[in-house]
């Protein structure tokens, strides 16, 4: 027995009578098992929708009690934040976290969406993920509202999205750089499947286009967010023959592998390069030097989310499916005028 939004008691047994199937059909149907032939599945689920249903066991209606948080990795400082982020919404909200990472593969989703059945989430949090149709028709099947974070590429128009203003987190490092007299810039960029790897390369480019500076494309070397990238990106820009005197690089780990790249080479930050990275992790202000990065507000997206699960959870209407947080430029010491670079000896 469920009660639905407005107080009324609800049986699943009910529900089988007024779509004549059975007790276990229903339940099936509920539980997003795919042994339920499609014609009865649309049946079934109209009535749950016209009758309200919201499965929450014993719990009290509109009460959320326990949100999943979804990773495809957990290997980054970055979901560090993020996970503060939703634990801090949630705690005081008396709810419950569970993390998981799936790895992108499909038994381990699979696993996961049996767990997340076993244990009746009020809601999911995707991260970071591409997430698949066939995913969130499972949520819909459920009545689990589902939103994600940074999407790789996009989401339904159903499924509400945090994100950051990647484009002008882009624009304002690469403006910073150009301001300080440089014109050789290189980018070490994030996935190119990512959309907010694509939203900071543009940002880059329109900063260049509009201070009347041509784009170089071997200035532009992909990387993947994590240190060792950026070190190998970082190694390949300072090996030009023709280096760039500054890097901005797509991600603060990647920045940090810019760093010892330069070191490698006999180079300072940043009397030789001046670098910027993005994300405003909290190491970075005991790097050396402090990394002048773009604050990507990790924690506050975290919290966005968690807040946005809970109105879901208690049937409330979203005014705003998508929302962008503001990111800002943080100047340390990893930037100086291009006219104060030493010299470089040859390599």
């Amino acid at each position: 027995m469920a009660m639905t939004q407005d107080g009324r008691r609800v049986t699943i047994a009910a529900i089988a009578d007024a779509a004549g199937v059975s007790v276990p059909t229903v339940s099936r149907v509920l539980n997003g098992r795919t042994d339920v032939s499609s014609e009865t599945r649309e049946r079934v689920e109209q009535l749950l929708r016209e009758q309200g249903y919201r499965r929450r066991n014993s719990r009290q209606p509109g009460r959320a009690q326990l949100i999943d948080l979804v990773f495809n990795d957990l290997d980054s400082p970055w979901a560090v934040e993020l996970i503060r982020g939703v634990e801090d919404i949630a705690h005081a909200a008396g709810v419950g976290t569970v993390v998981s990472a799936v790895h992108h593969e499909a038994t381990a989703t699979r696993q996961w969406l049996a767990n997340l059945r076993a244990r009746t989430s009020d809601g999911v949090i995707f991260v970071m993920s591409d997430v698949n149709s066939p995913v969130l028709a499972q949520m819909h099947r459920l009545h689990i509202p589902a939103v994600v974070i940074d999407p790789a590429n996009g989401a339904g128009a159903d499924v509400p999205t945090v994100g950051a203003t990647n484009w002008a987190g882009g624009l304002s490092a690469t403006e910073h750089l150009i301001a300080l007299g440089h014109r050789r810039i290189g980018l070490v960029a994030g996935p190119r499947d990512l959309l907010c790897s694509r939203a900071r390369l543009d940002g880059y480019r329109a900063a260049l286009d509009a201070a009347g500076i041509a784009v170089d494309d071997a200035l532009i070397v992909p990387g993947d967010f994590h240190h060792e990238s950026g070190f190998a990106a970082g190694g390949r820009l300072l090996d030009l023959a023709d280096p760039p005197t500054a890097v901005f690089a797509a991600s603060d780990q990647m920045a940090l592998g810019v760093y010892e790249a330069a070191r490698r080479r006999g180079l300072q930050v940043p009397a030789d390069l001046s670098v910027v990275g993005f994300d405003d992790l909290p190491e970075v202000r005991w790097s050396s030097p402090p990394l002048t990065t773009v604050r990507q507000p990790l924690a506050e997206m975290g919290g966005l989310a968690a807040r946005t699960i809970l109105r879901m959870a208690r049937g409330e209407t979203l005014q705003a499916p998508r929302v962008e947080l503001a990111t800002e430029l943080v100047v340390r010491d990893s930037t100086a005028d291009a006219d104060l670079v030493t010299s470089r000896s040859p390599r």
